[in-house]
């Protein structure tokens, strides 16, 4: 039974790889990317609460040792 020639292989793997990132390419070419959205400048809206948005610090009561 003859042997296989596998001198070939790593040059037919190295051309199929160029052929395939060479197509992706192409590929890419064609496709359109979307830009992405701009932010567009909001005021700040004043909300009507009963209580005041500022930092407040709570006093959890101490707990007794005896």
């Amino acid at each position: 039974m003859p042997q296989l020639n596998t001198s070939p292989w790593p040059m037919v793997i190295l051309s199929m790889v160029v052929a395939l990132f060479y197509i992706i390419q192409l590929k890419m070419l064609n496709f359109s990317f979307h830009t992405a959205p701009t932010s567009k400048l909001t005021k700040m809206q004043k909300h009507n609460t009963t209580w005041e948005l500022k930092w407040t610090k709570i006093y959890l009561p101490h707990s007794t040792f005896q």
